[in-house]
């Protein structure tokens, strides 16, 4: 590794020690010309799928795209990045396991909505009306239905759907009085 002061070409390793969460190597390093110390830290490096784009393109794995979905989906929702980084995470995670070189768009587009199907409906269906292409309002009911027959798997977990509290009484009615 060169050095980031003088630019020599030697430098040693002086420490080095994972990180808290296990994830990279921190090393401490002195250069052999200056003396100076600096610090680089050491990660794996996954070669991620190609995605296949519907015209037949290829485009390398891009996880800014993702977190872009995500974060538009779930805008003003109960999530956090915490959330969102998970889910990238998994998303991730399923791209090294399939162990292909090449992977359709459509297949990555199915795995976002999984994620947001168990993070937040409503950020689901967010995703879903722009993924899907929904042409009419059908198509939309239809999925919103699929929903709620499935939420009794999602109870709990989050914010629901269509509120079940009454709609809250209009000042100056009679049941006001």
């Amino acid at each position: 590794m060169h050095c980031p002061f003088c630019h020599h070409e030697d430098t040693r390793v002086v420490d080095s020690r994972l990180t808290e969460d296990g994830t990279q190597v921190r090393r401490r390093r002195a250069c052999e010309q200056c003396g100076e110390r600096f610090t680089t830290f050491e990660t794996v490096e996954f070669k991620l799928p190609a995605i296949v784009k519907q015209d037949g393109r290829r485009e390398s794995f891009d996880e800014r795209k993702i977190r872009s979905s995500l974060e538009r989906a779930l805008h003003k929702r109960p999530a956090g990045s915490d959330t969102i980084d998970a889910a990238i995470d998994t998303i991730k995670r399923k791209l090294r396991a399939i162990g292909d070189r090449e992977v359709i768009s459509r297949k990555l587009g199915d795995w976002v909505m999984a994620e947001l199907r168990r993070i937040d409906q409503v950020a689901y269906v967010r995703f879903a009306s722009v993924y899907r292409r929904f042409e009419d309002v059908q198509a939309f009911r239809e999925e919103v239905e699929q929903l709620e027959r499935d939420l009794p798997a999602l109870e709990g977990k989050q914010m629901s759907l269509l509120q079940d509290e009454p709609a809250p009484a209009v000042p100056g009615s009679r049941k006001n009085s």
